[in-house]
């Protein structure tokens, strides 16, 4: 295990360094943060091997360009379907590679997915805050935005070419526009009609996107005498209605309350994937109640798990190890044993 230095030649806007969020602490005022598509996050790490809250960069639609300057380390791609190349080579979206001194890698835009994620088979050296290296993109808390010129350490760099290749992206991570919700907890404040128009109509999300939210364009969603509320807690998922009656969801990096109208939260299960579609997509929402919303969670944490499992096990990693183990060596004739011969 060594160092590895990797200098980042370009990078996009909303570049971050993430771990798995600083969980517990909303009721101090303080954001989880953390990965717009967690499911991707963890997916980069587990198929290096690797614990699935280890921090690893989040690469916005602005991409992302890295040269290896000193060292060796096997990193990872996963995420939304980005355009990827190494030294020179084309690779497959979700992906593993060693990078060497020289090698150039760089993620672009592809055909789908708003972020992705590029882990470490190792320990990269970032600032933490409040025991997380997760980067609260507005306040600049955290590990911090990366941005050109910098030079990214990894410490206890691992390589691991055995699992270098593509790597089968999940259903988990796509990005979803038939999006379901819990209606509430203040729909009191609405006009009537608002929660027709939220469920009978197509939005579409706008260019105001970033990990705090994203503004939705759709009929308006039309307030009672609301805008004096008291502030209230907000969740990832909370949409929220201004007094212009235009409704915008929540992400990772929201304020932990507002004093704004709440007419539905998005369920974990979605929220992720509907953070990978891009500005100009279109969402629809369904309304399910608090029960199914509950069993839904729990069905999606099994079913996400198991995909990461296979991932960190894909078949692929385990032919391509058997191939290039040695299993000859040191095997014997039973029968001549027992005789007495010598093993051949």
């Amino acid at each position: 295990m060594t160092t590895a230095v990797i200098h980042v030649e370009r990078a996009g806007p909303l570049v971050t360094i993430q771990d798995g969020g600083r969980r517990g602490l909303l009721r101090f005022g303080v954001p989880a943060s953390g990965p717009m598509n967690r499911f991707g996050h963890a997916a980069a790490n587990a198929v290096l091997g690797r614990p699935l809250g280890c921090t690893a960069i989040e690469i916005s639609l602005g991409g992302l360009a890295l040269r290896c300057t000193a060292g060796t380390v096997t990193v990872a791609l996963c995420g939304g379907g980005f355009d990827v190349h190494h030294a020179g080579r084309r690779c497959a979206p979700w992906s593993v590679c060693t990078l060497r001194p020289g090698d150039a890698f760089t993620v672009a835009a592809g055909q789908w997915g708003s972020w992705c994620y590029l882990a470490f088979a190792g320990d990269l050296v970032a600032t933490r805050w409040l025991d997380s290296t997760s980067t609260h993109a507005r306040a600049d808390l955290g590990g911090g935005i990366v941005g050109a010129g910098a030079e990214l350490v990894v410490e206890n760099a691992v390589v691991d070419d055995g699992r270098d290749g593509p790597v089968e992206s999940a259903q988990a991570a796509r990005p979803t526009a038939d999006v379901r919700v819990v209606l509430g907890p203040q729909l009191a404040c609405f006009n009537p009609d608002a929660i027709d128009a939220l469920l009978s109509h197509s939005f579409t999300l706008t260019t105001a996107y970033d990990r705090m939210g994203v503004r939705l364009n759709g009929p308006a969603l039309e307030l009672k005498d609301a805008l004096a509320i008291p502030s209230s807690p907000i969740v990832r998922g909370s949409i929220q209605v201004a007094g212009d009656g235009v409704a915008t969801l929540l992400l990772a990096d929201h304020q932990t309350t507002g004093g704004y109208p709440k007419i539905a939260t998005v369920i974990s299960d979605d929220v992720d994937r509907a953070t990978q579609l891009r500005a100009g997509d279109t969402v629809r929402f369904h309304a399910i109640d608090a029960r199914t919303a509950v069993t839904a969670a729990r069905a999606g944490a099994i079913r996400r798990t198991s995909q990461l499992v296979a991932l960190a096990e894909r078949p692929g990693l385990r032919t391509r190890r058997l191939l290039e183990a040695n299993l000859i060596d040191g095997v014997f004739h039973h029968d001549q044993s027992v005789q007495g011969e010598p093993p051949t």
